[in-house]
Parts: structure tokens; C-alpha cells; sequence
């Protein structure tokens, strides 16, 4: 693991009038290699391929493997569905509380899809060229709940039965930790903390439903060397200053057309905190034009340019589809960026 923590990474690289470029890639590499997701994320010879492949043909300066929000709940029993092209998905199914108490003894280590991550990371550590820095996603507290219980139920347990969801999320914090363990140990260097589904709280109830429990999974990994990223889709502006409170190293932010403003967010964020984001995945990137890529790029950059405590990145996962010629404008544009 490299000794040198993100936010100094960071920095340097401004110091030197350049950025971090870093698009959340994943599913492109599939079609890339002509796998499927299904075969990708459930072997992770062919998951590592993927990933080998996007580093040799972009070069980000940073990767992560196949954006996967439902390995948690997975490995906790909930039925999941497996389409060949398209994300693993859990259908809404009754939660019964009582069920905490027969999922208790499970132990996430062995289940099969999260040794399949794992593995993955291991091979990312010793198989990416150095300079590249190798990130892994947990899904977080909220929306792993959310999944077990249903992402309706889950809003609604927040207000009418706070008592019941806090159980919950306190029993998939502690299997998260167990997870985001594994994952240090195999190699990674950036955890990504996937709350999408958290957006649909008020700040209140964010706080108490998804940043709390988060400070207890950067709190077990602080002194790992391992940093950390909060990401969240979706307007976010109103939840800032909770996500921060989170004692977390990064933000990760939605693209500009849901209402996410860097630059504004810049403003309120401390200079040891850094901010991604926010090229939109399904037009920019998906839809455009190399050419309107670029432009993006440019203009994202310009407007960031007197902030230090910024990588850029895309504002989520890029889908499968998304064109290499796009992906390759989107890093070149970036790293032939001079403050």
C-alpha cells in the first residue's frame, strides 16, 4: 500500500498544476474484454481482466472494480437476481426484524460473492502498474438497510419507526466493517462508501440514519492508512456539511443537472477534505460527443481551477455503454489540464 495519503496525493499533483482524473469506470470495461457483468462480477478472473484492461487502454489514476451495491445484502440472505448485462438486483421483499437474530452468526467472509471482490482487490494490488490507486466500494449503512427492507419501507421506518431501522443499520454496520476489513487486507487503498438510496432522507434523518453510522466504519479502518470517499447520488447540496461531519476524507457528488454546484460546494468545504466530481455519466459521457466531452472537461476545470482539494471525476458509475473514444477524451482533457 502506498504510504502517501490521498488528500497529500492531492495536493502535490495541484502543486504541480495538474489534477487526479479519475471517471468511475467499471462496466465499459466489460464490453472492452466481450464478458458480461453477470460472468465479470461473479468471476473475478474475469472481474480482474476488466479492470487490467481499463488501466492499460485510460490509465485513470485511480480504479475501482464493477460498481456492486448488493454484495452486502447478498451475503445476508436476501434473494437477488443476476441479469447476464445489466447490475445484480434484490426485489423488494418483507423484513422481519426476528431475522437479525438467525443472520447474527453469519459470517460474510465466506460467502462467496464477497470473496469474489476480495479476490479481486488481490489482484488489483499486485497486477496494476504502482502509480495507479486502487479503490473498492462498500455500500453503505442506509442503503445496504434499505435493500434488506426495501428502499419505501426504509424511508418511511426513519419517521414512523426509527427504533426498528436503527437496528437494522446498526447490524449491517458491523457486517460492513467485516467486509470493508477484507478488502484492506487484500490491498485496496480507497474505500468508496455507496449511499445512493440516503438522498431520499432529509437532513435529519441523514444524519441519523446514514452519517453515524458511517463515523463507526471510518472509526474501525482509521489507522489502517486506508482513505475514504462518501459518495451519494443525486442533489446533495442540502447534505454537505452532514456528509463532512462524517469524518470522512472525500466527497463524492452527483453531476450538475441534478442540482449539484462544485463550485459552490467548494466553498464550503475545508481544504483537508477533497472533493469529486461531477461529469454527468448518462449525457456527457454516455450520449456525447468527444468534442462536447472535452468542452465539459474544460469548463468543469476552469471553474475549479482556484481550488486545490479537487480530483476530477464523473458524477457516478459510467454505464456499460458509454463510447472508449468519450472515456479517453474525457482522461486526456483532464490530464492535459494546467493550473
Amino acid at each position: 500500500m502506498k504510504e502517501e495519503n490521498l488528500v497529500k496525493q492531492v495536493y502535490d499533483y495541484y502543486d504541480k498544476g495538474k489534477r487526479l482524473v479519475v471517471p468511475l469506470l467499471g462496466f465499459p470495461g466489460v464490453e472492452l474484454i466481450g464478458s458480461n457483468i453477470k460472468l465479470a462480477q461473479q468471476n473475478f478472473g474475469e472481474h480482474y481482466k476488466v479492470i487490467k484492461e481499463l488501466v492499460n487502454q485510460f490509465k485513470p489514476d485511480m480504479i475501482f472494480p464493477l460498481m456492486d451495491l448488493s454484495v452486502e445484502a447478498n451475503a445476508l440472505g436476501r434473494y437477488t437476481i443476476f441479469p447476464q448485462e445489466d447490475s445484480a438486483t434484490i426485489p423488494k421483499r418483507q423484513f422481519i426484524l426476528n431475522e437479525i437474530e438467525k443472520l447474527k452468526g453469519i459470517n460474510i467472509s465466506y460467502d462467496s460473492r464477497v470473496l469474489g471482490y476480495v479476490e479481486t482487490m488481490k489482484l488489483m494490488s499486485v497486477g496494476l502498474p504502482e502509480e495507479v490507486i486502487r479503490g473498492s466500494y462498500i455500500t453503505g449503512p442506509y442503503s445496504t438497510a434499505a435493500l434488506m427492507m426495501g428502499a419505501d419501507d426504509a424511508a418511511m421506518a426513519s419517521a414512523s419507526e426509527p427504533d426498528k431501522l436503527h437496528i437494522l443499520c446498526n447490524f449491517v454496520t458491523e457486517k460492513i466493517r467485516e467486509y470493508a476489513s477484507l478488502l484492506i487486507s487484500a490491498g485496496t487503498e480507497v474505500i468508496c462508501i455507496l449511499e445512493p438510496t440516503a438522498v431520499m432522507l432529509g437532513p435529519k434523518q441523514f444524519e441519523e440514519f446514514s452519517v453515524q453510522y458511517i463515523k463507526h466504519i471510518i472509526d474501525s479502518i482509521r489507522f489502517s492508512g486506508v482513505n475514504t470517499i462518501y459518495h451519494t447520488c443525486g442533489n446533495t447540496m442540502h447534505l454537505i456539511e452532514k456528509m463532512l461531519d462524517s469524518g470522512i476524507d472525500a466527497i463524492s457528488l452527483d453531476s450538475e443537472e441534478v442540482g449539484v454546484d462544485l463550485k459552490k460546494v467548494a466553498e464550503m468545504v475545508p481544504k483537508d477534505k477533497i472533493i469529486m466530481g461531477n461529469i454527468n455519466p448518462s449525457t456527457t459521457m454516455l450520449r456525447g460527443t468527444p468534442e462536447e466531452v472535452e468542452i465539459e472537461v474544460k469548463n468543469l476545470l476552469e471553474d475549479m481551477k482556484d481550488y486545490p482539494n479537487y480530483i476530477l471525476a464523473t458524477g457516478c458509475d459510467l454505464p456499460q455503454e458509454t463510447p472508449p473514444e468519450n472515456i479517453k477524451a474525457f482522461i486526456e482533457t483532464g490530464k492535459a489540464w494546467t493550473k
